[in-house]
């Protein structure tokens, strides 16, 4: 078997008044996986908890996103978080506060077989 990357989805989410980077990266995964409903997997009759996902956040300051948090909004499969530099801080006319703007992208795999060496090892 052989793990395919057969999806990708992306998001962006926001925390408008608390500078919460842990919010707005959650908030960015559900955007991406909200707006889907991913048959893909029982199509190749693959459980969905097989699924490996990989998902990146991009924020202004990466350290302050609670990766475990992230990684628990995905309802199957296992995943891994990266957070990276990107996403946008918008700062309020007062000067005190901060919108947090994150990306995110989930990239999901499938163990499939080779229909044409189906004793294919990953």
């Amino acid at each position: 078997m052989a793990y395919k990357r057969m999806v990708l989805e992306m998001g962006m989410g926001t925390d408008l008044q608390g500078a919460d980077y842990t919010k707005a990266a959650v908030r960015a995964l559900k955007d991406a996986l909200w707006h889907n409903s991913l048959t893909v997997a029982p199509a190749f009759g693959v459980s969905k908890d097989t699924m490996k996902i990989e998902v990146s956040i991009g924020v202004a300051k990466p350290e302050k996103v609670d990766k475990e948090q992230v990684k628990a909004v995905l309802p199957y499969g296992s995943a891994t978080v990266d957070v990276v530099e990107g996403g946008l801080d918008i700062v309020a006319d007062c000067g005190t506060k901060v919108t947090v703007v994150a990306n995110a992208a989930a990239v999901v795999y499938l163990n499939l077989v080779d229909n044409e060496n189906p004793e294919q090892e990953a």
